[in-house]
């Protein structure tokens, strides 16, 4: 059931997550055949709180106001990594979750979840930048950094800013079906279901090796991504014996040359598909995929997405040319 929901602020909220849930959850749209939920802004900080933007916002409803709610909702907000939360916020929401409510956060609001012990045994996310810094403060959570949202129970988690607007239409698509999810993804613009996760969005090239043992034959890697490549080719290159090039390889890079020469081909490929117009066996074919299906492959599991889909998220689409009477398509 979903008809009550609280979105509980603390200061320095973040204006745009905050909007998502009242697009989602706050607006009239029983005119158009839609359900219609008992929506409220609450404040954890007083009746008036700041945002991250600079203007304030007031609210007249307080902490009793997310006893009725079916659905408790933190939107990010400033310094949530590291700021200390009122005690009876984290009660609040705990209490919440024992008689059978769900919470659920957006970005940074998972921190706010995490201290009242929500994420402890349980899967979740948030923006992939405080992923490692979440993991650090709740031990007890498994945390997933390159999904847009997890639904674990009753404590759903989302990602980074957009991420919430998923997670919301996840949650309107169990409690009032495909058809209502749909609706109001069409009436906001957006996609009712997002392909892949996170990771097409980090930015994450491998750390750079910290000597020069193996510097010289990561250089010449990078320069030929399009051959094939053995560990015995590679180790001869270095004048090492494959099992010592193998080993130092991992302890100057942190990973394998396999695992290494992978990524980076991906990481290329995704510069291709952005940049260029080349076709995606073109891509494959430069990046040492071989074929467009290979590319696939490893694109889809690196990345959680294909190579076409990437595109037109980080391309977009072909824009018209109009020229000599007639109209064409082109990505220049």
């Amino acid at each position: 059931m979903l008809n009550n929901v609280a979105v509980l602020l603390l200061g320095e909220v973040h204006p745009f997550e905050l909007g998502v849930l009242c697009e989602v959850f706050g607006l009239d749209r029983s005119g158009e055949g839609l359900p219609v939920h008992d929506f409220a802004v609450v404040s954890g900080d007083g009746p008036v709180l700041s945002t991250h933007a600079g203007f304030s916002v007031s609210t007249p409803y307080g902490l009793d106001r997310l006893e009725e709610a079916d659905l408790i909702a933190v939107p990010a907000g400033g310094a949530f990594r590291d700021r200390e939360y009122p005690e009876e916020v984290l009660d609040a929401l705990r209490a919440a979750v024992e008689r059978g409510a769900r919470v659920l956060s957006v970005c940074t609001g998972a921190f706010m979840l995490g201290a009242a012990g929500l994420l402890d045994g349980r899967r979740c996310t948030t923006h992939w930048s405080h992923a490692a810094e979440l993991a650090r403060r709740f031990p007890g959570a498994t945390v997933e950094p390159d999904v847009l949202y997890v639904d674990d129970g009753p404590v759903i988690t989302s990602a980074g800013t957009a991420a919430g607007i998923d997670a919301c239409l996840h949650l309107l698509r169990r409690a009032h079906g495909p058809d209502v999810a749909n609706s109001v993804a069409r009436r906001m613009v957006v996609p009712p279901h997002r392909d892949g996760g996170q990771a097409q969005y980090i930015e994450r090239p491998l750390p750079r090796t910290r000597c020069d043992t193996v510097g010289g034959t990561l250089a010449w890697m990078e320069r030929h991504l399009d051959r094939e490549m053995t560990v015995e080719q590679l180790a001869d290159r270095a004048h090492m014996s494959p099992r010592t090039f193998a080993r130092r390889f991992q302890q100057e890079t942190g990973t394998t040359p396999y695992r290494w020469l992978l990524r980076q081909r991906v990481l290329l490929a995704q510069h291709l598909l952005e940049t260029s117009d080349e076709t995606v066996d073109a891509v494959a074919d430069r990046t040492g995929f071989g074929t467009a299906a290979a590319l696939r492959h490893q694109f889809v599991r690196a990345l959680g997405t294909t190579p076409n889909a990437y595109r037109r998220a980080f391309r977009g689409p072909a824009e018209p040319v109009t020229g000599g009477g007639a109209t064409t398509l082109s990505t220049r």
